[in-house]
């Protein structure tokens, strides 16, 4: 859904255009089911390549005891959005690590990294793989992970991932002048959120809506050329919203 608000007959530029999950492209695996917003592997869709620096959104669930086995990336910030279960992280930089829902790892694969992702529980593991192209390139590669308290937002939503640049001491930090900001919303609440540029929003559970557009569970939206957005809960939900400069 594409919403165009107008005033006085002028065209405000205001919009935002709905991505349904069942417009999304995906693949079935076995162990892995994944829908992906942009061309990914097998999918391709050359509307769909990239929104600002933005290359990847992928929607997986990973299998119990499964999960992507040691594989290389470089020059690319990944960012991993565990939504339930937990993902352990390996790679030859002697880190390891295990995410839990709710909880975030980044990585920069800078000059080049070798790394595994399991699904070692015994549940599925739902989670959002993210990937932004850098602004500054082989750099020294690294990965971090951190734990966000859980309890709902009132007021705007909290900062999770953001560029080196960016004030927030708490948040972890890419390669990139970007920001994920995430938070759950009990039903009938409503927060402002301002984005600096443009966003890409994501419903990862319940249903929310925006303006008059509605969201639900996996659902996506393109946010360009609004300075804020209203985000109602018309159930419980989460949201995830990552704000991204024009390229």
């Amino acid at each position: 859904m594409l919403l165009i608000i107008t005033c006085s007959g002028n065209i405000l530029n205001k919009m935002i255009n709905k991505i349904s999950y069942n417009q999304l492209g995906g693949a079935d695996h076995g162990w892995l089911k994944a829908k992906h917003h942009f061309s990914f592997a097998s999918y391709h869709n050359p509307k769909r390549m990239h929104f600002g620096p933005m290359r990847v959104i992928n929607d997986d669930i990973v299998a119990p005891h499964k999960g992507f086995d040691p594989h290389a990336h470089d020059n690319m910030e990944i960012i991993t959005y565990v939504r339930k279960g937990a993902i352990t992280h390996k790679d030859d930089m002697g880190n390891e690590g295990r995410t839990e829902a709710g909880d975030v790892q980044v990585m920069s694969a800078g000059t080049g990294v070798v790394h595994s992702e399991y699904n070692l529980e015994d549940e599925e593991t739902n989670l959002y793989q993210i990937w932004m192209f850098p602004n500054k390139k082989n750099v020294k590669p690294r990965w971090d992970a951190k734990q966000f308290p859980k309890k709902p937002v009132t007021d705007k939503l909290q900062a999770l991932v953001t560029g080196f640049e960016h004030p927030d001491q708490d948040s972890l930090k890419i390669y990139q002048d970007a920001a994920i900001y995430a938070g759950r919303i009990n039903k009938g609440s409503k927060i402002t959120q301002a984005i600096k540029e443009q966003a890409y929003v994501l419903c990862s559970d319940g249903t929310f809506q925006i303006e008059n557009v509605e969201l639900n569970k996996g659902d996506g939206a393109e946010i360009t050329d609004m300075k804020q957005i209203s985000i109602v809960a018309k159930e419980d939900c989460e949201v995830l919203l990552i704000d991204l400069p024009k390229v």
